[in-house]
């Protein structure tokens, strides 16, 4: 059986858990100079004209069963800031989804015996249950569009 203080931490660890999230980017063509991550333009289509600077990932916070139209946001929010350290003025969205990170588990238990007159009777029971634990994904090219406006 979990004690409370164990129960507690637990739970304290899922909810910092819950409120973090990662990025990453790749290079793969020549970097410019950083700019402000307002000045990132998202595009869902490529434009006629752009270079490729650097493939991006990002993850939002942990939410339970599936991911949130916020956390889609955070997401390519951080792909936006990546792609401004590498001086890109766009972000070509490839992937927006649903990661699974984990699953919380949950257990009880518990059993008693009670006795009659004539005999004794036990009685005992348990259930469990399990949620998934998931992050909102984003993936894009870090993209350097000529004469963006």
């Amino acid at each position: 059986m979990m004690k409370p203080f164990r129960a507690a931490a637990v739970l304290l660890g899922l909810l910092l858990v819950a409120g973090c999230g990662t990025s990453s980017s790749q290079l793969v063509g020549p970097a410019r100079p950083p700019i402000n991550p307002a000045d990132v333009r998202v595009y869902k289509a490529p434009p006629s004209k752009f270079e490729q600077i650097a493939f991006l990932d990002a993850t939002s916070g942990t939410s339970f069963f599936h991911g949130t139209a916020q956390g889609e946001a955070n997401a390519i929010e951080k792909l936006k800031i990546e792609a401004a350290k590498v001086g890109a003025n766009g972000v070509l969205l490839t992937l927006v989804d649903d990661r699974p990170t984990g699953a919380v588990g949950i257990g009880v238990g518990g059993g008693g015996i009670s006795g009659d007159r004539g005999g004794v009777t036990a009685v005992s029971g348990s259930a469990s249950g399990g949620f998934p634990l998931v992050s909102n994904g984003a993936r894009g090219m870090a993209i350097y569009v000529p004469n963006q406006r």
